[in-house]
């Protein structure tokens, strides 16, 4: 089965960086694209990057354009969310996310990690 393992995750103050790493297993890691969302506490579930299986595509949302970088290593079956220029909004857990189908742009996450706590204070 498909098993997605985060980590890098915990307390930093605000304006430091940060690399989350995940590791996934169980599937054919160069044929699908990947994603990361976070929960805000007392908040849904919000899309923040996702990255094309080749790496040579990219998207964002809004929130996070310009100071969060995904990318990804085929050969160590892992991807990453570099994360500079951190606010006390950016407070949340941390899921990566693999797809069940191979599309895109479009995408649909259907496996999730069981996800890593960032915490910025301010």
């Amino acid at each position: 089965q498909v098993q997605l393992v985060e980590s890098g995750g915990g307390l930093v103050q605000a304006g430091d960086s940060l690399r989350l790493s995940c590791a996934a297993s169980g599937l054919t890691f160069r044929s699908y694209a990947m994603g990361w969302f976070r929960q805000p506490p007392g908040k849904g579930r919000e899309f923040l990057a996702a990255i094309i299986w080749s790496g040579a595509s990219t998207n964002y949302a809004d929130s996070v354009k310009g100071r969060f970088t995904i990318s990804r290593d085929n050969a160590k079956n892992t991807v990453y969310l570099q994360m500079n220029s951190l606010k006390p909004e950016d407070t949340a857990v941390y899921y990566c996310t693999a797809p069940s189908s191979r599309t895109w742009p479009v995408y649909v996450p259907a496996y999730w990690g069981q996800g890593t706590q960032v915490t910025v204070s301010s």
